[in-house]
């Protein structure tokens, strides 16, 4: 049996995409993680294909022992979040991770253009490193052992997170719907 996604998705999750949708595709990434840059574009190519259709969501995962930079990363996205701009972040990081680094981080701010009193405030205020270990904890509760980690309507999803994999699946998905 399938690893159920624990919690399902809320309030404090950051969705693309409406609550309407039939599809929810749910991924717990790591920025620095080379396999979650490599899955990136192809989530942003899932999205764009299904539409109204998909519900997308990114839970942190951040593998600090690996990865040196990863909980800086899910901090900063988290604090650009405070300022509206999660996503344009969470892409940032994610099509510039090669040059992951804090300094990168608060480049990266810079072009936002957020506010940078604010954005270096939130980046140590213990409720954004609340909402990225509340995140970690989920991930763990769901049965999440690496990154990217991928659920399909609350259920976890084992195949290849390249494009054709995930996407046949989410095909199959809608096309069961259609026939019942």
């Amino acid at each position: 049996m399938a690893a159920k996604l624990t919690p399902p998705v809320n309030e404090r999750d950051h969705i693309q995409g409406s609550s309407h949708a039939p599809l929810e595709l749910v991924e717990y990434g790591d920025y620095q993680c080379p396999h979650c840059g490599a899955a990136h574009p192809v989530v942003k190519a899932i999205v764009k294909r299904f539409g109204k259709n998909l519900r997308f969501v990114f839970r942190n995962f951040p593998l600090a022992e690996v990865h040196q930079y990863a909980e800086a990363a899910a901090m900063a996205a988290e604090a650009a979040a405070r300022q509206g701009m999660f996503w344009p972040m969470h892409d940032m990081i994610y099509e510039q991770q090669s040059r992951l680094n804090v300094g990168a981080l608060l480049t990266f701010a810079e072009e936002l253009d957020l506010d940078m009193v604010a954005f270096e405030h939130d980046l140590t205020n213990p409720s954004v490193a609340q909402k990225v270990e509340a995140d970690f904890e989920s991930g763990v509760r769901s049965g999440v052992n690496g990154t990217p980690s991928f659920f399909i309507n609350g259920l976890k999803y084992n195949g290849g997170y390249d494009y054709d994999s995930l996407a046949g699946t989410l095909e199959s998905l809608i096309s069961e719907r259609q026939h019942r």
